[in-house]
């Protein structure tokens, strides 16, 4: 009963919130700004340490604007977030473009199920609209971490849903896939793989962003087993709640390597992140191992 309380809570004042038009939600996101960055200093130690250690050549001011934009990034995708609860197909057509639909479809035709590489940069919870831009899969899911709070991991799973796709607990994801690919099901699957890897159980190490940096490849091992495609979605923000996602085929520069596809998609998202590194989300302990 508790829990249906707290969700009825957040789906009722998060779902008003969602009512507001764009343009007055970046008025509360203004708000958020000041609030994180100023008032709270939310993560600033993080922050600050992740922007120095990775980019050394840069002067204090030049790291200061750049902490500047990820707050600013990182409040909006707060109130974006919200309005997925109510945010039409039309709104969704006018504020993104997507670049590369057809190689999701040749590949799917191959009979290929499609590994799509991202990174938490700019808006990865828009990410699921690209789904409008290609017709020949299934289906397509997502690979997710469960919150400890239920009731709000249950309004995420619903914002998250906007453009129906499968969200598959993290820890189900192996089974899961390999089961659809058995099946000879048609499906693409987003992994969010720049997030913090245990460095007591993952003997992967590459250089990212200046910095030797443990990884996990399950993605990949996930993949090969299903004789998959790696795409990687480039993203790039055009206007204030205006992206531009690009799917790119994962091109290793060394099959040799261990991992090769994971390797080259680190090297894509720091090309990436160096074209505007604001839109990265600093305040993640990414290197907490070393």
């Amino acid at each position: 009963m508790c829990e249906k309380i707290k969700y009825a809570l957040y789906r009722g004042s998060l779902g008003a919130l969602a009512l507001l038009p764009l343009p007055m939600l970046y008025r509360v996101s203004d708000l958020l700004y000041l609030i994180l960055s100023k008032g709270l200093k939310y993560r600033r130690k993080v922050i600050r340490t992740n922007l120095r250690n990775s980019f050394p050549e840069k002067s204090e001011q030049e790291l200061r604007e750049i902490e500047k934009d990820f707050y600013h990034q990182f409040a909006d995708n707060i109130v974006e977030t919200v309005k997925l609860l109510h945010l039409s197909d039309r709104e969704v057509d006018r504020r993104i473009k997507v670049t590369g639909g057809e190689i999701v479809d040749r590949l799917i035709e191959e009979g290929h199920p499609v590994v799509l590489y991202l990174g938490h940069y700019a808006n990865w919870e828009w990410v699921p609209a690209i789904t409008r831009h290609f017709k020949t899969p299934e289906f397509c899911a997502q690979v997710y971490k469960p919150l400890r709070d239920k009731a709000f991991d249950r309004l995420m799973l619903k914002v998250r849903s906007r453009f129906n796709p499968i969200s598959v607990p993290q820890k189900q994801v192996f089974r899961t896939l390999i089961r659809w690919r058995n099946e000879g099901r048609k499906f693409i699957t987003g992994f969010i793989s720049d997030h913090r890897s245990n460095a007591a159980v993952s003997h992967h190490r590459t250089t990212f962003l200046n910095q030797i940096t443990p990884f996990n490849p399950g993605g990949e091992e996930i993949g090969d087993r299903m004789n998959a495609a790696y795409l990687y979605l480039d993203v790039e923000k055009t206007g204030r709640g205006h992206y531009h996602f690009t799917f790119k085929e994962i091109k290793p520069k060394d099959m040799e390597e261990d991992s090769p596809y994971t390797r080259r998609y680190m090297e894509m998202l720091e090309e990436t992140i160096r074209r505007r590194p604001g839109l990265w989300l600093w305040s993640h302990r990414r290197w907490k191992y070393q």
